[in-house]
């Protein structure tokens, strides 16, 4: 019996990295997801920070495109300097929710301190656990980005 591949997608993490398009060399953590949330505490306000994005895959037609990040929905548990809510946002059960201007991402670095919180990583229908459970930090960068497996 043969069966065609499936191509699922989902998160890669992986420390490191040349620049902010190429994925970065070294292996790479796998993680099935379609929608997630970023969440961590601004290190100097500590407020809480979520953004929710959806996993797409590359639009039809685009042969050998990547899969994007579509950044959803933005949370913040208040409004200090440099986290200004958006000029949209709307004041929810003591969050400012609001639409992120850039909307679409191949990926994202994440500056992960030895001296701060680690950011936290919510899977749908699973706690919020935080980045370390998938990969260590080694106190710089850990690039995320959309992949796909299978």
């Amino acid at each position: 019996m043969s069966g065609a591949a499936v191509t699922v997608l989902g998160l890669c993490l992986a420390l490191g990295g040349a620049d902010a398009v190429t994925p970065p060399p070294g292996p790479a953590v796998f993680i099935v997801a379609h929608r997630f949330t970023l969440a961590w505490t601004h290190s100097i306000e500590h407020v809480r920070w979520e953004e929710d994005y959806e996993l797409q895959p590359a639009p039809s037609g685009s042969a050998g495109a990547p899969p994007r990040l579509l950044a959803v929905l933005a949370r913040v548990q208040g409004s200090a300097a440099g986290m200004e809510p958006g000029p949209d946002a709307v004041l929810r059960n003591g969050w400012f929710e609001y639409r992120p201007a850039q909307r679409e991402h191949l990926g994202l670095w994440l500056t992960r301190s030895p001296y701060t919180a680690d950011y936290e990583l919510c899977l749908d229908g699973a706690p919020c656990r935080p980045l370390s459970a998938w990969l260590p930090s080694d106190g710089w960068r850990t690039r995320l980005w959309p992949c796909a497996g299978g």
